[in-house]
């Protein structure tokens, strides 16, 4: 049994080694194309075709981290599919492989899968990503989300505070910070406004140093009347819990997020009484996405005990792409629909897989264990 399950095992992982690669390679050409336009707009002193090479290869991870299951189910589909037609599986049948073992096989090719997708999209993927954005940001200027930028949240004691960062700055500091201090009644108390604003080091954890600051505070002197004090400084330290990767989550999508970053942020936005429903749907499809590579071999395998005429092993890898493909539309589709909706966020993350893993075992039943 043993040099069976080498065998499966190493024709799968060529498989699915080859499908990831025909795919990553599509991606990269896709990716290529639309930095193009970046190396256009930014003239010959900015952004080159060599920094867009270079952005487009660390986007790889991200790309790797998504097509795992599809191309874990394509490979594999294929894999079982070849081995139906040629008849190899019917000897390894005869030769004492039962249902049983096959998926048990499978299985423990799937696990090795679930733990390279957990390290490409918790580990790699993320330091890649900001890594490729490092770069971006450097030679076009800024990252930026939308017109308005960021937007935080926080509690100070009595107060609360409404942040905004217009964008980050190519060496890792801010650039139009906005503050607005609310009072226990809720009502402004102060507004600030500066130029350009950093972290500061570990030596003075808990602050923002802002720079070319405009205040404005408001203070009331009885009743409802209330005078306007301005203030003009070159700097101003302010204090805050709100750390560079708080700022930075705000800015980049969630999916680039680590499972352990988005746990910390959506602690963040509750304690400041934010929506964090949009990154607890990620932070559960982190959960639950490497785990569907497992469904995806038990999908494959009823195509083992399949019968094929001489050329039809193509109609079924197709139909394998088409379930890959729609695996993925459908968790995208579910994660919309369930941050719309304000539905369960680990139920959405779920439902995907939980709907193929009943596919999954529904075939295995009525192929496998009934004919």
């Amino acid at each position: 049994m043993k040099v069976l399950r080498r065998f499966i095992h190493r024709e799968a992982l060529l498989a699915v080694g080859f499908v990831t690669l025909g795919f990553l390679a599509l991606f990269f050409f896709f990716d290529l194309v639309d930095e193009l336009r970046w190396v256009e707009r930014a003239g010959p002193d900015g952004y080159q075709l060599s920094h867009a090479l270079l952005f487009v290869a660390l986007s790889i991870p991200s790309h790797l981290y998504e097509l795992l299951p599809i191309t874990v189910l394509i490979g594999t589909i294929f894999v079982m599919a070849r081995l139906a037609q040629s008849s190899e599986f019917t000897i390894m049948r005869t030769s004492g492989l039962g249902p049983w073992q096959a998926l048990r096989t499978l299985l423990t090719l799937g696990g090795f899968f679930v733990l390279l997708t957990f390290a490409v999209g918790d580990y790699i993927s993320p330091l890649t990503e900001r890594t490729a954005q490092l770069i971006k940001v450097r030679h076009l200027g800024r990252l930026t989300s939308g017109a308005t930028g960021a937007w935080l949240k926080e509690r100070q004691q009595e107060h609360s505070y409404a942040v905004n960062v217009r964008a980050l700055a190519p060496d890792g500091g801010m650039m139009g910070v906005r503050i607005f201090e609310f009072d226990e009644k809720g009502q402004l108390a102060s507004q600030t406004y500066a130029e350009t604003g950093r972290f500061t080091s570990p030596g003075h954890k808990g602050s923002w140093e802002l720079h070319q600051v405009r205040r404005s505070s408001f203070v009331l002197q009885g009743g409802e009347e209330a005078r306007v004090e301005h203030l003009q400084a070159p700097m101003l330290q302010w204090p805050t819990r709100i750390s560079a990767d708080m700022v930075a989550a705000s800015l980049l999508k969630p999916d680039r997020m680590a499972t352990f970053d988005l746990f910390q942020y959506i602690r963040h936005l509750d304690a400041n009484g934010q929506s964090a429903q949009r990154y607890e749907i990620e932070f559960w499809r982190k959960v639950f996405y490497p785990l569907s590579c497992l469904v995806m071999v038990v999908l494959a395998l009823p195509f083992a005990y399949l019968h094929f005429r001489a050329g039809g092993i193509a109609a079924y890898v197709f139909g394998g792409v088409m379930a890959g493909i729609s695996f993925f539309l459908l968790n995208n589709v579910f994660g919309y629909a369930g941050n719309l909706q304000n539905w369960s966020p680990w139920l959405t993350a779920a439902a995907p897989g939980m709907i193929y893993s009943l596919l999954s075992l529904a075939a295995f039943g009525w192929l496998v264990l009934r004919r």
